[in-house]
């Protein structure tokens, strides 16, 4: 080999190299500039039947439904890239005598605007309680799937389907129900044995943990879904968890114009386990109100 083919021959693979090297960062930057947006409708069921014991006619019932319609049904939006996401409730007007009634003090009962950092684990969730703001920011708890080969279409996805097993935090209203009538009669005979005022909240019982069903897609390579939910190898496009369920109405791809994911940063910040101190903190004061115990008739939330 001469000497300028031995130069021309380097040249070409100095070419191929950074031909290479351009392709690679094309990609990075494609990455980075990836994005799509999920419209997910969520749905909770309440039996009422359990909550009145037979008290509630069948008009009764379809009436107060209607006022928890809103609480119940709600849609949202996930906005999402490779590694970061914004799930945000879609804000609607409600009608006259819907709904309202059932915030009150304790804010939506559903929590605000949540943003999940895959990469970094981290997590930030808005919350409204007694008229406080707070922001939540924790580690983003990571569920153990159990993947299936069972698939299904949802819109044109063809999704696996994966389980998992979920504690359940103590305030979360979605899987609160009434005692079961012999443990129930049980605190009564416990109350009034004490002289105790009866208080609501000792009717009301929550799981320790549920089964979690999810429906994901390969299709769309992203370890991210719905609300707190993560961690499979394609977007999560339905959960079924204790009586809530949220599907995926509508996938948009690279939206010709699309919104900046940036990080939550409205409240005090406080870890989930000191948020959930002070709800617990707030309901026990509540509790003595509502039991007349102690000098606090005059206040008020």
């Amino acid at each position: 080999m001469t000497y300028f083919s031995y130069i021309k021959d380097l040249i070409m693979k100095l070419i191929k190299r950074l031909s290479v090297l351009a392709f690679l960062l094309t990609l990075a930057a494609q990455a980075q500039q990836f994005q799509g947006v999920a419209y997910y409708q969520t749905k909770t069921t309440v039996d009422l039947d359990n909550w009145g014991r037979g008290q509630f006619s069948e008009q009764q019932k379809k009436q107060i439904m209607e006022r928890m319609k809103s609480m119940l049904e709600k849609t949202y939006t996930l906005t999402f890239t490779q590694s970061e996401s914004l799930y945000k409730e879609d804000e609607k007007l409600e009608a006259p005598g819907q709904g309202g009634g059932f915030r009150g003090p304790m804010g939506s009962m559903g929590g605000g605007d949540l943003y999940k950092n895959i990469k970094d684990g981290q997590m930030l969730q808005e919350q409204e309680f007694f008229g406080k703001q707070f922001l939540v920011a924790d580690s983003l708890a990571k569920l153990e799937w159990k993947m299936g080969a069972e698939t299904k279409q949802i819109g044109q996805y063809t999704c696996f389907k994966a389980t998992a097993v979920k504690k359940v935090d103590a305030f979360d209203w979605r899987s609160m129900r009434r005692k079961p009538q012999e443990e129930e009669k049980k605190e009564a005979e416990k109350a009034e044995d004490s002289a105790k005022a009866k208080d609501p909240m000792d009717e009301i019982e929550i799981p320790d943990e549920i089964t979690v069903t999810v429906w994901y897609t390969p299709q769309i390579p992203v370890s991210n879904g719905p609300a707190e939910y993560w961690g499979l190898p394609g977007l999560i496009l339905e959960v079924n968890a204790d009586r809530t369920t949220i599907l995926c109405s509508k996938i948009v791809m690279n939206p010709e114009e699309k919104e900046e994911i940036k990080k939550l940063s409205k409240g005090k910040e406080v870890t989930q386990e000191e948020y959930n101190q002070i709800v617990k903190e707030k309901i026990e004061e509540m509790r003595e109100m509502y039991g007349g115990r102690g000098d606090r008739g005059g206040r008020r939330f």
